[in-house]
């Protein structure tokens, strides 16, 4: 795999979406793009809520992507505008500092986190002028990872308009790292697989260090996509911060209850590398230390020996301060349970076995149970959903991405697949009529995508 994202020469007239987009960049700005820069989007196949755990994810690019045009001036100014004229148009200057307002996650503070991200690793006083259109074809809000994919187009763009240079991993951490501008503390899966993928193959996405390993998915069998058509915004509501900080307290439980210095302890996958236990025994501590029952902040506390203030500004983030009862055994037993998940799915498709579609199905189906029952990241749409899917066909389905809304992602074998989607459509979308008119962009089949690249026009 190469270092660094590539740089392709397009042919704009032959590809009709980026010839839209050059006229809108014409009209708009009165001058040619400089270049193009697209960032894809991503379905994760399994492993759900881990990856800020610690521990690895198997996703892959979708074919659905940001794609931003640049040119590159002496303006002083960063100029933004979006092909969706929903989204309302920005500027901010070159040399004042790059405020990002996280009470109010709009498009454009997205595409500022990548700005920034990249401005602070090379400590660039003064920015490249840029004039940019945005256009996007990733469903907003809907778990396939448009914020994400918008911060990396974003970061990607001010590498190349600044004339600097990083590698495919590099770009990835500084997108995990300046995403969180934004308020969202996530685990990196997002802009790890926006880098990293490749045309025909999903990712294990393993952290610290940060790689990517080829999955071959088996053949006789497709994912297809569904959108339950219910939005969810990360940034805009505390339920995933909160899921965030949950497992990071049990964390410091599980560490503490174990005689482990729980201080410099922050994520799950930490705990069973300092312990040297597989996830089997990880689960059965969890049983043996954490209680069912939701536990208070003075439990918490007295446990860990810390100050209700320490609690609040060592383990809460700026959006959970006002949490007051935290689900740990249950959150801990997803976490490790999930991982091993992961695991058990790329054993599956590394060594082929008989039945092995259906091995991969029952994995996912295990993991929308436990991110409904035990991790509680679904929706009464997504269940309905996924239980359609189920009848419909496909051998196993689950909510992908963040939950509370979005996407089902289901595995249908390949022979059954116009049947599922025709089921799919009578059962789920066409009684209803909102959904019945989001229908075009919220049902599909995906393979996976390339990774990032810059466009060139030829």
């Amino acid at each position: 795999m190469a270092l660094n994202p590539p740089k392709i020469k397009a042919s704009i007239s032959a590809n009709e979406r980026l010839q839209n987009l050059k006229n809108t960049f014409e009209t708009k700005y009165g001058e040619c793009p400089l270049f193009y820069a697209c960032a894809p989007g991503r379905v994760n196949l399994i492993g759900e809520h881990i990856d800020y755990c610690g521990y690895s994810v198997l996703p892959m690019a979708i074919e659905q992507n940001i794609l931003a045009a640049v040119s590159v001036n002496n303006s002083g100014k960063i100029q933004l505008a979006n092909a969706n004229p929903k989204y309302s148009d920005f500027s901010v200057s070159c040399s004042e500092d790059i405020a990002i307002d996280r009470d109010n996650p709009r498009w454009h503070y997205y595409f500022l986190c990548g700005v920034k991200g990249i401005q602070e690793k090379f400590g660039i006083p003064h920015l490249s002028g840029m004039s940019c259109v945005v256009d996007g074809t990733i469903p907003p809000s809907s778990g396939l990872s448009s914020s994400s994919a918008l911060v990396c187009c974003a970061g990607l763009v001010t590498m190349e308009a600044n004339q600097k240079s990083l590698s495919k991993v590099a770009l990835a951490e500084i997108c995990a790292r300046c995403e969180r501008y934004i308020g969202t503390e996530g685990g990196g899966m997002d802009q790890s697989i926006s880098f990293l993928a490749e045309r025909g193959t999903a990712k294990l996405i393993d952290f610290q260090p940060l790689r990517a390993t080829d999955v071959k998915l088996p053949d006789g069998a497709v994912f297809v996509i569904s959108n339950c058509c219910v939005e969810m915004n990360k940034a805009a509501s505390s339920h995933f911060n909160i899921r965030v900080v949950e497992c990071r307290i049990a964390t410091k439980m599980l560490a503490h209850a174990r005689g482990l210095t729980s201080s410099r302890l922050v994520k799950l996958a930490q705990v069973q590398t300092e312990l040297r236990a597989s996830l089997e025994e990880m689960l059965q501590l969890v049983e043996e230390v954490l209680h069912p029952e939701p536990y208070s902040r003075e439990e918490i506390c007295k446990v860990l020996g810390i100050t209700s203030e320490q609690f609040s500004t060592e383990l809460l983030s700026t959006n959970t301060q006002h949490v007051k009862h935290f689900k740990l055994h249950q959150r801990a037993k997803h976490v490790y349970g999930e991982a091993a998940r992961v695991l058990q799915f790329k054993h599956v498709c590394d060594s082929e076995p008989v039945g092995s579609i259906q091995l991969l199905g029952d994995l996912m189906n295990q993991s929308h149970a436990s991110c409904r029952h035990l991790y509680e990241c679904s929706c009464p749409e997504l269940d309905q959903l996924v239980e359609i899917c189920l009848k419909s066909g496909a051998v196993g389905s689950r909510l992908t991405g963040a939950g509370w809304g979005g996407c089902a992602v289901s595995m249908v074998p390949s022979k059954n697949v116009e049947s599922f989607i025709q089921a799919l459509r009578e059962a789920y979308y066409l009684p209803d009529s909102r959904r019945a008119a989001m229908e075009k962009q919220s049902l599909f089949v995906s393979k996976p995508g390339g990774g990032a690249a810059i466009l060139l026009e030829e």
